[in-house]
């Protein structure tokens, strides 16, 4: 009989078995699907890496540079910075302590005023020397609230942040709690984003290739939970002295039999092959001109990763605005504008994959609970572990997993 189990093998799960086993307990662990990792995945297309959604890897993140080893992942990086599409052109934004060349294109871009730029920067200065505690525990309003009592002009609002942190909000409406937009804002000027070589899911591979292949169950869904019993639905019955649900927060509720603690925020992502590249730098692009058309972002993966595409190809990723997604008109809005920015080459590119994500982040909206970091014990003997009890991130998955082992040991030690 296993000393815990662990009901979920996304990156939650899998952290807090590498800990509990790490501290020589015997640990099981149950996946529902056919391998680890939750909704960090990658599936191979004609020898292109399609993440499921468009993801990265934050190298400031604490609980991944504890967990990971970067240089085994092989990390490609994003140019630090991004080109936002506004008034049928393209303008560079770039961070002046990392790329003093793109200063001036940077301060001319009309995507806000120069005040907007220099608060921009005393916003960065602030963040980048603040605990990341503290930020979780700040006052907490709306994002859009907290850019407007910072005194950002609308212009900048409209043409940046609303694009760029829409993309990783998974909503526009700016309604994520301002701690959740701190946080994101120190990541991003402490670290660089990245891609593993061969793709996002290579993150919750590693973890698990350090734990015993004997200890991770797949294909194995859970039926009930009853005390510390769990119940899988082919029938095999196993009992721990602890329990750990590191499912998603829908999942886990019906597992609890507890109300959803929080909804949930929906993506869509469409990849296609090209034979040359769009443009040659491996930076995110923003779509500044509004949500009127259907794309938020767009990324050339293969420049920030070649390992993306075969060889003589280009891996293009196009996000789309949360609306878009409903929109009958799609692949004709979306060939449309992707030929006003690109020209006729993209009547050559090819669709490979789409992917279309109903619950890809658990929300964060103030009206929906906000950013809470909430604590890993549901009742005596269970346990929760999940992005959803953290920043929302790859961080708070691998956070929440570390914490809700640390509970466990604490717990497991006095009885």
């Amino acid at each position: 009989m296993p000393e815990v189990i662990i009901v979920g093998a996304g990156l939650a799960g899998i952290n807090c078995a590498l800990y509990l086993q790490g501290r020589g307990l015997d640990v099981q662990l149950v996946e529902a699907a056919d391998r680890v990792g939750g909704r960090v995945r990658t599936d191979s297309v004609e020898g292109f890496q399609l993440d499921r959604g468009f993801q990265v890897l934050q190298t400031s993140y604490r609980e991944a540079q504890k967990t990971l080893d970067f240089s085994a992942l092989q990390l490609r990086h994003f140019e630090a910075g991004a080109v936002v599409r506004v008034d049928g052109r393209f303008h560079s934004l770039a961070d002046p302590r990392r790329a003093p060349s793109k200063i001036m294109s940077t301060l001319f871009a009309p995507v806000g005023t120069l005040r907007d730029k220099l608060r921009v920067l005393e916003l960065v200065s602030r963040l980048v020397t603040e605990h990341t505690g503290n930020l979780l525990n700040a006052p907490e309003r709306t994002t859009l609230q907290a850019l407007h009592d910072s005194s950002f002009s609308p212009l900048i609002i409209e043409r940046f942040f609303r694009p760029f942190l829409g993309g990783i909000f998974l909503e526009e409406e700016l309604e994520t709690s301002s701690r959740k937009f701190e946080f994101v804002m120190r990541t991003f000027a402490l670290g660089r984003a990245a891609l593993p070589a061969h793709g996002m899911e290579e993150i919750p591979k590693q973890i698990a290739s350090k734990l015993p292949a004997n200890s991770i169950m797949v294909n194995a869904r859970v039926r009930r939970l009853t005390g510390n019993t769990v119940e899988l639905e082919n029938g095999t019955v196993m009992r721990a002295r602890a329990v750990v649900i590191a499912t998603d927060v829908s999942s886990a509720a019906v597992l609890l039999g507890l109300p959803e603690r929080r909804p949930w925020n929906g993506t869509a992502c469409l990849y296609y092959a090209a034979e040359k590249p769009p443009m040659e730098e491996p930076v995110l692009v923003l779509n500044g001109e509004g949500p009127g058309s259907p794309i938020n972002n767009l990324c050339v993966l293969s420049n920030v990763a070649p390992e993306y595409a075969p060889p003589g190809a280009s891996l293009i990723s196009v996000t789309l605005h949360a609306n878009a997604t409903r929109n009958v008109l799609l692949d004709t809005d979306l060939r449309m504008q992707l030929r006003q920015w690109f020209g006729s080459q993209t009547r050559e590119w090819r669709e490979l994959g789409r992917y279309v994500i109903p619950r890809a982040l658990p929300s964060q909206k103030v009206s929906d609970g906000g950013l809470q970091v909430e604590p890993p014990q549901v009742r005596p003997g269970v346990y929760a572990a999940g992005d959803y009890m953290d920043s929302g991130s790859i961080n708070g998955a691998l956070r929440s997993g570390r914490k809700a082992a640390e509970a466990v040991l604490e717990d497991l030690k006095a009885s």
